[in-house]
């Protein structure tokens, strides 16, 4: 039986008149009558009472008109979904993303993928480290990640979406607590927490903006992830310099503080290179727009200006290049 014989059938089942139906398949009416013809033979029976003034469905008709509905309703979602999912509108795709950024840009990142994607399913693992989510992109575990560049190892391209700059995070009965604007060289003499990664870009942004100052932080504590290293800040056994989206936390015991001439941190979105996975393109796609777009310029307007300044559509990247480490 073929597929076309079907629909033919549901066509003529649907009026109980074989012009009409020629005329909405757009076929001629003797061949929409031979290919009848050629259904019946093939089930050994007799779809339609035909009479000089009217058609009807015999009961074994009805019957294969309730199969016949079914089965083509089913044939045309599975259509449906085999385009949606080569066009890269469905599909799962699966993201890391990195600490603080699980609370600053997660949300921003789900509602704009629901809006414009919504039959794609995003699987988030959250708190992943940039070392940890560069493995799992060459590992295919995961499909994007949401990371402090740069990425670690090969084979792992990356577009900066966002730059912050770095803050002064602080126990809420800490000296430096009750200035509103704190400058880096007051910190000469605090200890410090900091992510225990070597990898880490928080930690090299945090360094560099001491050595700006003319120190070396003083290392006391180390944390593996952002809950820790906030609770080693609330209970006071250091200070911590982290980017501004630090805010977007319940910090209980912690207050966060601007500091003058700070560093900055970037935010990129990262992919392993030469993937070519529609969906997977597209989330990306949507991702670096919502990002590029203005409408989202709250955090280091400035200077998230220049940086993205050379910003070109993920689309036409993901899988352009392969091996190159960014």
């Amino acid at each position: 039986m073929e597929l076309r014989h079907l629909r033919y059938f549901a066509a003529v089942a649907d009026t109980c008149h074989f012009g009409q139906a020629a005329e909405s398949l757009h076929v001629a009416q003797p061949a929409l009558s031979y290919a009848i013809r050629q259904l019946e033979a093939e089930l050994d029976v007799t779809l339609f009472t035909r009479t000089t003034r009217q058609v009807s469905l015999t009961p074994a008709g009805q019957y294969l008109r309730a199969q016949a509905e079914r089965i083509l309703a089913g044939v045309d979602e599975a259509v449906d979904g085999v385009r949606r999912i080569a066009a890269g509108r469905s599909g799962l795709v699966r993201v890391g993303i990195t600490g603080i950024a699980a609370f600053s840009h997660l949300p921003r990142i789900a509602r704009v993928v629901k809006r414009e994607l919504p039959d794609v399913d995003l699987r988030i693992q959250s708190d992943m480290l940039t070392p940890g989510q560069c493995d799992a992109l060459r590992a295919g575990t995961l499909d994007l990640g949401i990371l402090r560049p740069p990425a670690i190892g090969e084979h792992i391209d990356t577009t900066v979406i966002d730059v912050e700059p770095m803050v002064l995070a602080v126990s809420v009965d800490h000296r430096l607590a009750a200035e509103p604007v704190v400058s880096v060289a007051d910190l000469r003499h605090e200890p410090f927490v900091l992510y225990d990664s070597r990898d880490s870009a928080v930690n090299d942004a945090a360094i560099r903006t001491c050595r700006a100052a003319g120190f070396v932080p003083h290392r006391v504590h180390q944390a593996p992830g952002t809950a820790v290293l906030l609770a080693l800040v609330a209970a006071g056994l250091g200070v911590a310099l982290l980017p501004a989206s630090v805010r977007s936390l319940p910090l209980d015991g912690l207050v966060v503080r601007d500091l003058v001439d700070a560093d900055t941190v970037e935010v990129a979105l990262a992919w392993r290179s030469g993937s070519d996975d529609p969906v997977v393109t597209a989330v990306a796609d949507v991702i670096a727009a919502a990002f590029a777009d203005s409408a989202f310029a709250d955090s280091a307007a400035e200077s998230r200006d220049t940086q993205l300044a050379d910003h070109r559509s993920v689309r036409t990247r993901l899988g352009a290049r392969s091996g190159e480490k960014p």
